[in-house]
């Protein structure tokens, strides 16, 4: 079955689900509406946004949330001291990345956090609607055993609160989620976009729900996308949304001024994407 557009929703904290429902509500503001994807890729926050668009809920409903204040408590989260980390256990286990993950995995499971269920309660909250949608949402989460990344859909028979709990296990924070006889951590440590399971698509439009460093996975998977014959278009955060999404994408305190943030960028930048997603850019 041939797939002519694909969504690709990469992971960035409760802020990064703030920007991404603003910058899809300003893009529907303007005349364009993604959520007509043959094909959504989701990976952390992208799978929880992705849950959301197509859970039958208005986008504006979806995007007045994000406004209104949070119960939920901010979490310390230290992006740079994540990236020691890991930058560590590349040094302690080689550049084997199924054997870095697995080492992630290792310490995401021994780490202290809330348990599971309240864990899983705060997810469930987000999302309109607790069953997979008719069109193909792919989540992507990584067994925290083996290193192994999973992908889920609704052929999947996994609960879509569970894949997207799974998905948005921030190692190290948040805890792994039981799913059978395995746990899950974030799909974000396999590839914070996983932009590659959008092989074949006719076009891609990648989302990058917080702006990435020039480490990031991404630019090789744009190309691989593109070497297979897909057009690709890449958005993320712009200046103004990176201020208002602040230095910790866990902290719910920032989510309002991140939505409006991406609202007003989706605005400014519905023409270019409209063009793409139509197929009527200039060459």
């Amino acid at each position: 079955m041939t797939i002519e557009r694909a969504l690709v929703l990469g992971g960035g904290g409760v802020t990064g689900i703030a920007w991404g429902l603003g910058f899809l509500i300003g893009l529907l503001d303007e005349g364009l509406d993604l959520r007509d994807a043959d094909l959504i890729v989701g990976t952390s926050a992208g799978s929880s946004v992705g849950a959301q668009i197509t859970g039958g809920m208005p986008l504006e409903q979806l995007y007045a949330r994000q406004l209104e204040p949070s119960s939920e408590q901010a979490v310390t989260f230290d992006a740079e001291a994540m990236g020691r980390t890991f930058a560590a256990i590349m040094h302690e286990v080689g550049p084997n990345p199924t054997a870095i993950r697995k080492r992630i995995g290792q310490m995401a499971l021994s780490a202290p956090s809330v348990p599971e269920a309240e864990r899983r309660a705060i997810i469930a909250s987000r999302l309109p609607n607790p069953e997979w949608p008719a069109q193909r949402l792919v989540i992507v989460a990584v067994d925290a055993e083996t290193g192994e990344p999973r992908f889920f859909d609704r052929d999947a028979d996994v609960p879509l609160t569970d894949a997207v709990a799974a998905s948005c296990a921030v190692p190290g924070v948040w805890p792994p989620v039981t799913i059978g006889d395995h746990r899950y951590m974030d799909g974000g440590v396999h590839s914070v976009t996983n932009a590659d399971l959008a092989q074949g698509a006719q076009r891609v439009l990648v989302l990058s729900l917080l702006k990435l460093d020039a480490q990031s996975p991404l630019p090789g998977e744009v190309a691989a996308l593109a070497g297979g014959g897909s057009a690709v278009l890449v958005a993320e955060p712009d200046a103004a949304s990176v201020e208002a999404i602040g230095p910790n994408v866990l902290d719910p305190a920032r989510r309002a001024g991140t939505a409006q943030a991406g609202r007003q960028q989706g605005r400014r930048q519905a023409a270019e994407l409209k063009a793409f997603w139509m197929g009527n850019e200039k060459p």
